[in-house]
Formats: C-alpha cells, sequence, structure tokens
C-alpha cells in the first residue's frame, strides 16, 4: 500500500475519517483509527477530531520527518448520527484495503458508494419506530394503556416530522423545540377532550429518540479521556438540545394555560407487567431500525439493548439504581471488546445499543423543564442524579475496556 501515490493515500484515510465520523464514532476512537491506518499505509498522521471538524497532518515515512514534505488539512463536517450498517461497511472496507486485498482506488471508489441517504421505505420505517420507542418507553415508565397509545401516536409525528426536517435543512434547527412543542400540545389536547393522560411521561416518551442521552455519555467520556476540546463541544451541543427541548414545552403549556386547556388529573391503572417486557422487546427492534443495522445484525442489536436493561434493573434491585447502571455499563463495555475481538467487526454493534436504555437524557430533560418551570431544588436534585449517572456508566464502560481490552480500534 504504501506504493501507492501520496495523495491517493492521504485522500482515502480522509474519506474513511469522514465517513466514521459521519456515522457516529467519537473522538478517541476515530483518532486512533486515523492514526492506525494511515501507519499502514506508510504516513505519519498526527490528527485532531471535533464535532464540526477534523484536523489531519500527514508526513510521508519515506521522506522522513523532513518538514517540508508535511501536508495539513482540515474538513468541515456535520456532528455524526450512528448507523451501524454503514459504520460495518467503512470497517471491512478499511480492513480489506490495509491487508492488501483491496487497491486504495478500489477502497475509495466502495467509500464513495456507501448511501448516506436512506430510501423512501427505509424513511417511513424509521418514523414508524419512533412511535414504537415512545409506547415502548411509555410502558416501561409504568404509564397506562392510553399513555402508551397517545405516546407511541405522538412519537410517530415526530418522526415524520424529523424526516421532513432532514429534506429540509434550514429547519433542523429548531427540529427539537417544534416537536417539543407540538408534543405538548397534542397530549394535552388528548388528555383535556378524549382520555386523561400522565403528561408528563406522555411527552417524555413521545420525544424519547431526540433526547441527547447518548450525545451526553460520549462527552464525558471523551473528558475523562482528556479529548477536551471535543468532550466540552459535545456536551455543550447536548445541554443545547435539552434547551431546545425543555423550552418547546415550556411554550406549550404557556398556550395551553392562555387557551383554559385544563387537563385532568385522574390518571388511569398502570398497564400490567407482563406488558412492560413485551413492550421492551418491541423498543429494542425500534432502537435496532432507528440505528438504521443490517438486517443480520438486527438480533444482535436487540439482545444488546436487552441484555443492558435487564442487568440494570436487577442490578438497582439489588444494589442500588446507580451501582445497577455502572454494572451495566461494565458489562457492555467488557462484552462489545470481545466481540470484536471474535468477530473482528466494530464495538459499536453491542456497545452503542447496549446502554440506550441507561442513558440519562431524560433525566436532563426532567431537570432543565423544572428549574425553567422555578422548581429549583427539584431541578438541581434531577442535576446531580444525571450527574450520578453518567459518571457510573462512563466508569462502567472504561473498567470494560480495561477487564477485557480492544485488540481493534473500533
Amino acid at each position: 500500500m504504501s506504493n501507492a501515490s501520496l495523495t491517493a493515500r492521504m485522500q482515502f484515510v480522509v474519506e474513511i475519517a469522514r465517513r466514521l465520523h459521519q456515522y457516529g464514532t467519537s473522538a478517541p476512537r476515530l483518532e486512533a483509527a486515523i492514526d492506525s491506518v494511515s501507519a499502514r499505509l506508510g504516513l505519519n498522521c498526527h490528527s485532531l477530531s471535533t464535532p464540526t471538524s477534523i484536523l489531519f497532518s500527514f508526513t510521508d515515512r519515506d521522506q522522513g520527518d523532513n518538514a517540508l514534505a508535511e501536508v495539513t488539512q482540515v474538513i468541515r463536517v456535520s456532528p455524526g448520527q450512528d448507523d451501524l450498517r454503514s459504520l460495518s461497511e467503512v470497517n471491512e472496507i478499511a480492513d480489506r484495503v490495509i491487508d492488501g486485498k483491496l487497491g486504495i482506488d478500489e477502497g475509495f471508489r466502495l467509500l464513495r458508494e456507501i448511501c448516506d441517504r436512506p430510501s423512501g421505505r427505509r424513511r417511513t420505517l424509521e418514523a414508524v419506530s419512533y412511535g414504537i420507542a415512545a409506547a415502548a418507553v411509555a410502558a416501561i415508565l409504568n404509564s397506562s394503556w392510553a399513555d402508551m397509545l397517545a405516546a407511541g401516536a405522538i412519537g410517530m409525528v415526530v418522526g415524520v416530522l424529523s424526516a421532513f426536517c432532514e429534506m429540509r435543512p434550514q429547519l433542523r434547527p429548531s427540529l427539537e423545540a417544534i416537536c417539543a412543542l407540538l408534543a405538548t400540545m397534542i397530549a394535552t389536547l388528548i388528555s383535556v377532550y378524549v382520555v386523561p393522560l400522565t403528561l408528563k411521561s406522555v411527552v417524555l416518551a413521545s420525544l424519547i429518540v431526540l433526547l441527547p442521552g447518548l450525545t451526553l455519555t460520549t462527552a464525558v467520556r471523551e473528558l475523562s479521556t482528556q479529548h477536551l476540546v471535543s468532550g466540552v463541544a459535545r456536551f455543550a451541543g447536548a445541554v443545547t438540545t435539552l434547551i431546545k427541548l425543555a423550552f418547546g414545552t415550556i411554550v406549550a403549556n404557556q398556550l395551553c394555560t392562555l387557551l383554559h386547556l385544563v387537563p385532568s388529573a385522574a390518571p388511569l391503572p398502570p398497564v400490567p407487567g407482563w406488558a412492560q417486557w413485551v413492550a421492551l422487546v418491541f423498543g429494542c427492534f425500534s432502537f435496532a431500525v432507528l440505528f438504521r443495522s443490517a438486517r443480520r445484525d438486527i438480533p444482535l442489536v436487540m439482545a444488546a439493548a436487552v441484555l443492558g436493561y435487564l442487568i440494570t434493573y436487577y442490578g438497582a434491585q439489588q444494589f442500588t439504581p446507580q451501582f445497577g447502571v455502572f454494572l451495566a455499563g461494565l458489562a457492555i463495555g467488557a462484552l462489545s471488546n470481545l466481540y470484536t475481538r471474535i468477530s473482528r467487526r466494530p464495538a459499536a454493534l453491542v456497545r452503542v445499543p447496549g446502554i440506550i436504555l441507561l442513558v440519562p437524557g431524560s433525566v436532563g430533560f426532567l431537570s432543565l423543564s423544572m428549574l425553567a418551570g422555578r422548581d429549583v431544588f427539584l431541578g438541581i436534585t434531577m442535576a446531580v442524579s444525571l450527574i450520578g449517572i453518567l459518571a457510573c456508566l462512563v466508569a462502567g464502560l472504561l473498567f470494560g475496556d480495561v477487564i477485557v481490552p480492544a485488540r481493534r480500534i473500533l
């Protein structure tokens, strides 16, 4: 591979990095992957990744430390979104090029052929999955049947709006606020005119896919590994998303007060215990769709999500909720590294879905909503809980990496 032109090798590394960033790779893993691929292609590369840009500084090893041979490049990228199918394809192409089974030009062509935009059928399935995830979370929150149906319907509305905003980039910055406003308004109208609902649970469940819990977890993990620029930027982005969601619900509540829409305060009986476990399975399937997993990986992704939830559930019963989260993070971190050792495929296929039901995005949303509603004491209490959950989850993942070290970067 080192016999290929310097430009071709650099272009391949840049395209690999851009794709990995686009498909949700964190800064530590992305920078390590860039350095590893560059070294195998006969390049020295120093890289710096942030949520919105990647900096490369290349030197050809054949020319030693000659500063005149150094090439610096910066690319502007948008914050990545988890796409497990495309991530696996990029990982496979990079492996084949590094092993010499595929030429750089052919590998570059295959990377460019990876489809970034989902088909119309895929968008429809994802919109439905928003509703399934919302209904499942409502059941897990011990809500009523009416809450489940309302959350599912509102969740599909949120999914349709998300798909529409992907095609209209000018609307993307206001997506969270618009969805929160509509979700709160629709839930209030249903509660007033149709059937009493547990409003907080329904609104929270219907917005669950938009909550940046996974982003918060990634940010804290980057900070803990001294990737300070990326960690601070990602954390600020997650907090901004929470603020927009809280703002949308506040505006909706004020509009409902202005229109004299006062929902009933008589909640219905919760769903039976068996319904929560059935909802968990359907919820895990919806997350497999939303993470854009390949068909062959759907059972694996669902199993990882169920396992993470079960460890947290029973760990909380035996110890404390925070320690249950720590145990789940520990197990998922170790198992994801073990999986990638055995299969030579990305650990994200196990790690990302395994922690999706543990991330504390909902706690952050409730905390900001309470602070905005001038319930300062309860808001601060929820914020402290958010910090505790984040710390336990990230610590579990880091300890998992110690127990079963990753032999592969991704």
